[in-house]
């Protein structure tokens, strides 16, 4: 099955499949645990449409060319057009919260960083970014939200959108004035503390604060 956005009660958004804009070490204690630098602004990159599948659909490890790590992040869902937004501007833009797992072959990354190369091949590959559906309704405040992940009941991964460095809108914002944002794009905000690699036969569930859970395994 081809991924579409959809809302929580299932139903398809009248919205393409855009880009993906991802940003990095937007926790402290993330950043630290990979014994990288905090960056000084927001450390973007990008993962095309083709990197988009269903959250719930099974992430297919034997076909991984490196081991898969997992970072769980929330997802933000763009309606409209945003070029060098104002904050206002930026919070209009968003259609809706969902979670997303942002799959990493760690030990590529690393070895491209090593060299000096870009290292998209680690993260922008087909299928690494398993998207749930998105909470359209009223959202309360961005910078009181909450994300967990467990992998076989064990609490791996818990983050508070008040430890990240740039809040949910400034990161929009942010990204509005370096990549024209158009409906149907989507910006992961970052993942907190406790990545890992996955195993075949585990479970994740992901849950975003009250508004939903979402599973899925490894095969």
């Amino acid at each position: 099955m081809r991924y579409q956005h959809t809302d929580t009660n299932g139903n398809q958004l009248n919205l393409p499949l855009g880009k993906i804009v991802c940003v990095g070490r937007n926790y402290v204690a993330h950043a630290k645990e990979l014994n990288n630098a905090v960056p000084d602004e927001p450390l973007l990159f990008l993962k095309p449409a083709t990197a988009f599948s269903p959250f719930e659909f099974d992430i297919n490890s034997s076909e991984a060319s490196y081991p898969l790590h997992y970072e769980l992040e929330i997802a933000v869902l763009i309606k409209n057009t945003l070029k060098n937004a104002t904050s206002e501007e930026a919070e209009a833009a968003i259609c809706g919260i969902g979670l997303a797992l942002d799959l990493t072959y760690r030990d590529l990354q690393k070895a491209l960083k090593d060299k000096g190369y870009p290292w998209e091949k680690a993260k922008a590959f087909d299928a690494s970014c398993p998207t749930s559906q998105f909470y359209t309704g009223d959202i309360k405040a961005f910078n009181e939200l909450e994300i967990t992940l467990e992998i076989n009941s064990q609490l791996r991964q818990h983050g508070k959108t008040t430890d990240m460095i740039v809040d949910i809108i400034s990161l929009v914002q942010y990204s509005s004035c370096h990549f024209t944002l158009l409906p149907g794009d989507i910006v992961l905000t970052g993942t907190p503390a406790g990545v890992g690699v996955l195993s075949k036969g585990d479970t994740l569930t992901g849950k975003l604060d009250d508004y939903f859970m979402v599973t899925t395994s490894v095969k």
